[in-house]
């Protein structure tokens, strides 16, 4: 974060400051868990629902922090082996939102991240949404713009009200591009996170299945994810998928300049000649308005194709040559955890560790991979699909855990283990297009998951891994990994 004084930060906020003298700065990060306090940082006091950070707040200026950032009055302890500078006490600023702590905390936060935002005038600010494939095409967007200048990005999928801000203070006067990765809940939740770190570039990938459950429908999606093109300047650019309707009628929705990607005619930014290796990563042609460049991705799956593109646009739109992008994706690899993590045993067995999240579509592409993966070897290896319930799809729940099951079967999956009883319909699905005897399995949960698969798993199979994050499947890959390496 650039260095400002408790004072300021007080005037950002509309906060008070308490125990303090106003001219303490802040000179290093802004951090809600004590352990990442480091000298001259600033700790948020939030609370939470096992622990209370204002209940921290002594343990923060302890470990260094400058001051606390805070929702309601904190004792003001006497500081360890205060620094000469630092006034005695505990320094904090109390937030001048009546919401609730928790509230106050996040509403002064965003406007201390819009604040500084606002001040780099060398900082472009990209976002990009969708239904699927936010995070993995975010760690590569950040990586095809580092070589363009310093690029700030979150770690994993930290995209809300609190992740937005936070990422977005990791800026200074140094950072050239910060890329922001947009959830929603709701209507307006974008819209609102555009307001926090107002966006030049906006991505959006897709209108997917994924929280139809919360919106309704994909229409109502739709209108969501199209609050980042809306929140563009006239002298933005909005990148959309051209191969998804839904998206590239956002084009419409947008001030700024409109760059279509995909394989559709009308994209300016698309790919030819796609090809897949061994373990399906793509290989193709980069077709652009200002030339042409082979690309051989190091990440897996034939979705990345899309995610490619995307950040292929973003990057030629600021500066870069179809070279230097070719260059760049090829060194790309998958940064955040549990996202189509190829791993393979001393056995052979490979295992496709894909468990962060799960919705039709990132399902769908995600057997496609595996059905790739395991017939590229001849003879064709035995592969494996571990699925666990997609969350979050209300109504439709039942009918696309039946049409997974069944693509299962259509895509020749050698053997389903369909895990937890919500999910069950997985497994009905299965059954019904055809799958008989044990080619089917439906197990309680990942314990009898992992007992499975260490007592049938063969050397040379190929297994993946996906379900929903909240159910924990990726412990099913840990064990298989685990279990191989003994």
């Amino acid at each position: 974060m650039i260095q400002l004084s408790l004072a300021e930060i007080a005037e950002v906020v509309g906060g008070t400051l308490h125990h303090a003298t106003g001219a303490e700065v802040v000179t290093g990060s802004v951090e809600f868990d004590t352990r990442e306090i480091t000298p001259g940082g600033l700790f948020l006091a939030l609370p939470g629902a096992r622990v209370d950070g204002h209940d921290f707040a002594a343990q923060a200026v302890e470990r260094g922090a400058v001051g606390v950032l805070a929702g309601r009055e904190v004792d003001a302890p006497a500081v360890i082996a205060p620094p000469v500078d630092r006034a005695e006490g505990n320094a904090y600023v109390l937030s001048g939102d009546t919401d609730g702590a928790g509230a106050a905390v996040l509403t002064a936060l965003a406007k201390l991240a819009r604040h500084v935002t606002d001040r780099l005038e060398n900082l472009t600010v990209v976002g990009v949404t969708g239904s699927s494939g936010k995070t993995s095409t975010k760690d590569l967007i950040a990586q095809v713009l580092a070589p363009l200048g310093p690029t700030i990005a979150p770690p994993g999928s930290f995209n809300n009200e609190l992740g937005h801000p936070w990422t977005a203070l990791r800026a200074d006067e140094d950072t050239r591009f910060l890329v922001l990765e947009l959830s929603a809940r709701g209507i307006g939740h974008i819209a609102e996170l555009c307001r926090v770190a107002v966006p030049r570039v906006g991505a959006v990938l897709n209108v997917g299945s994924a929280h139809v459950g919360e919106f309704g429908s994909r229409e109502n999606i739709a209108l969501a994810k199209g609050e980042l093109v809306e929140a563009l300047p006239e002298d933005g650019i909005a990148i959309l998928n051209a191969d998804d309707p839904l998206v590239a009628g956002m084009a419409g929705r947008t001030k700024a300049k409109v760059v279509l990607v995909g394989e559709n005619p009308s994209a300016q930014v698309r790919a030819k000649g796609v090809e897949l290796d061994e373990q399906a990563r793509a290989r193709f042609t980069l077709v652009t308005p200002v030339g042409e460049a082979d690309v051989r991705l190091a990440v897996h799956g034939p979705h990345q194709v899309g995610n490619a593109l995307t950040a292929a646009a973003i990057a030629i739109e600021l500066g870069a040559t179809p070279a230097q992008v070719a260059e760049s994706l090829g060194a790309a690899a998958r940064v955040s955890a549990h996202r189509m993590a190829v791993s393979e045993r001393p056995d052979g067995v490979t295992v496709v560790n894909d468990a962060y999240n799960a919705n039709p579509e990132s399902v769908r592409a995600a057997l496609k991979s595996l059905a790739t993966i395991s017939r590229s070897a001849t003879p064709a290896r035995r592969s494996w699909a571990v699925l666990g319930p997609m969350a979050e799809l209300g109504a439709d729940s039942i009918r696309a855990h039946d049409e997974i099951g069944r693509l299962a079967v259509r895509l020749d999956i050698n053997k389903l283990v369909v895990v937890g009883q919500d999910a069950r319909a997985m497994h009905q699905g299965a059954h019904l297009e055809g799958s008989w005897g044990e080619e089917a399995i439906l197990v309680p949960d990942v314990t009898a998951a992992v007992e499975l698969l260490r007592d049938q798993v063969r050397p040379g199979d190929v297994v993946l891994v996906k379900a929903s994050n909240s159910y924990g499947l990726w412990r099913v890959a840990e064990a298989l990994l685990e279990a191989g390496s003994k």
